[in-house]
């Protein structure tokens, strides 16, 4: 108010919280301004949830999808993006999935258009397979060009359970040291949970609950529409189809969850036939030029018919080439006689680091398996592939002398990255360019635990200089001292945190410049050096 204006003639008056209708953010528009305490009144009428694991452990949050609480088995997804993918990923049946990224549902989701092949072009099933979402934090107003609906509201639409508001860096240290670990989502409110019990979905057949039913084939498209069903990011290498002597290579898929993105890379790019099977489908009377195992979900030891009809194909006078992915790698270890385990907690991410043991190259791939093959077990004609350069697991096995060969990872992403979708290629080589050699690997070992390592500190900070450079500095001593590693930190800046006493096991407070770093490297002999958290 000016000074002119007499006092108390100006008054703000606000209506009570208790009069006014709860703030929905995903429903309120722009234009719609709502009263300045609509929120708080919002804030507290939101509908709690809990995720409440076996050993007794309870994650309060709020629901944001289906109001109905559910059951299955937790894990956790550590990518930062791609989740209409992950939730339409069918070998996420039965689980309930932790996103570590803190951040979900910023971008939406897409629309329901179809592709040329009639598949569901922005997502890699037709619906969502996992029981319930668990997040921290939600973005209610999403901000893409693509966005159709948010996040919350694709989940009511398929009737999934989402909670957010909930600390998933707890939930996933838990699960990294004790173990997978089955939980429920109960909603307060919502459908009753009493009776609800906890359910572990890897004692059902899986694979079944999410195959087709029926025979599907899917040809070449036109190859001026060949384009328009391709994937992202990735053209047709050659715009005629691939082939055998008179004819279009024709590749036999086994369904026990594939994802779209297989069928869209298998015909839009490598333009072969495709004929998509369900799990249990006898083909072993069949013709074709490949055979092609997909992803899928769960124990792959209760897809005995599809292992016994691998076994049989194999056992031909001229079988043909073999490729598996995910599931299917696990399925082809079982048919040649291997053996496999349940993980501790899986692989499931875009970041996973694979060695090639034929070249010792490492690819980046994206994953989502809780089983594995155990490599001791392989019969004397196998050998492994790929190994996992965090825990050392198979990533892939390969027959030393026939064209069999298969990947515990994604090469067809979606989402992730498409490092090594060249192993479709080589599949489909082995048909139309047809030759034999034995597989050679270079043997392979993680690499040493380091014991010590020394952090290149922030050094000197100037006035209106970021302070992340000591943050980041500091957080990894933090890290290190928690996996039990010793921090040597060079820094000369005694005003940082990083310096501050008894935060790191030795410091030097010396110019972070190469001959003081090579002095103190000769001194304390590092196993390694962390060099990115500096910023001068």
């Amino acid at each position: 108010c000016c000074s002119s204006v007499q006092p108390n003639s100006c008054r703000l008056i606000l209506p009570s919280v208790a009069t006014m209708a709860p703030l929905d953010p995903e429903t309120t528009t722009p234009s719609g301004d709502p009263e300045p305490r609509a929120l708080p009144a919002w804030l507290a009428s939101r509908p709690r949830a809990s995720l409440v694991l076996a050993d007794g452990t309870v994650f309060r949050g709020y629901s944001f999808g289906h109001q109905g609480s559910t059951a299955g088995e937790v894990v956790f997804n550590t990518g930062m993006v791609g989740y209409p993918e992950s939730l339409t990923d069918p070998s996420y049946a039965g689980q309930i999935l932790v996103i570590t990224f803190p951040l979900v549902g910023n971008y939406g989701v897409p629309s329901d258009e179809r592709d040329a092949l009639g598949l569901l072009k922005n997502f890699e099933s037709e619906r969502i397979h996992l029981k319930a979402v668990v997040i921290q934090d939600y973005s209610f107003t999403p901000s893409h060009y693509t966005a159709q609906r948010t996040l919350g509201e694709w989940l009511q639409q398929q009737r999934v359970p989402g909670i957010y508001g909930v600390d998933t860096r707890a939930v996933t240290k838990l699960i990294r040291q004790h173990g997978a670990v089955l939980g429920k989502v109960e909603i307060e409110d919502g459908s009753p949970s009493e009776a609800l019990g906890f359910e572990d979905p890897n004692l059902a057949n899986l694979s079944a609950q999410v195959s087709r039913f029926d025979r599907q084939i899917f040809s070449p498209p036109a190859l001026l529409d060949a384009a328009a069903g391709s994937p992202e990011r990735v053209e047709p290498s050659s715009g005629q189809p691939s082939t055998v002597p008179g004819r279009t290579v024709h590749i036999l898929a086994v369904d026990c969850g594939i994802k779209n993105n297989i069928i869209r890379y298998l015909v839009n790019v490598l333009r072969v036939k495709l004929t998509v099977v369900p799990w249990d489908y006898d083909f072993t009377n069949d013709e074709f030029d490949g055979l092609f195992l997909s992803n899928g979900p769960g124990d792959p030891t209760h897809c005995a018919k599809t292992i016994g009809y691998i076994r049989a194909v194999m056992q031909r006078p001229n079988p043909p080439p073999i490729f598996g992915i995910c599931l299917g790698n696990q399925l082809l270890a079982l048919a040649a006689g291997a053996k496999t385990y349940k993980m501790k907690f899986g692989n499931r991410g875009m970041n996973q680091p694979c060695v090639d043991l034929r070249t010792t190259r490492c690819y980046i791939t994206p994953q989502n398996h809780g089983y594995a093959v155990d490599n001791a077990s392989l019969p004397a004609e196998w050998t492994p592939l790929m190994v996992n350069a965090n825990d050392g697991s198979n990533e892939g096995i390969i027959h030393q002398t026939k064209p069999w060969f298969s990947v515990q990872f994604h090469p067809e992403a979606c989402g992730g990255p498409t490092d090594t979708a060249f192993l479709f290629h080589n599949f489909v080589r082995s048909i139309s360019e047809p030759f034999r050699a034995n597989v050679t690997t270079i043997p392979y070992s993680l690499p040493i635990a380091q014991r010590k390592v020394l952090v290149l500190g922030s050094g000197g900070l100037t006035i209106g200089q970021a302070g992340e450079f000591d943050y980041s500095g500091s957080q990894a001593i933090k890290a290190l001292r928690e996996s039990g590693v010793q921090s040597i930190v060079i820094n000369p800046n005694i005003a940082t945190v990083q310096t501050s006493s008894g935060y790191a096991d030795r410091v030097y407070f010396l110019p972070v410049t190469p001959e003081f770093v090579t002095e103190v490297i000769k001194r304390e002999r590092p196993d390694g050096i962390l060099c990115t958290f500096g910023g001068q």
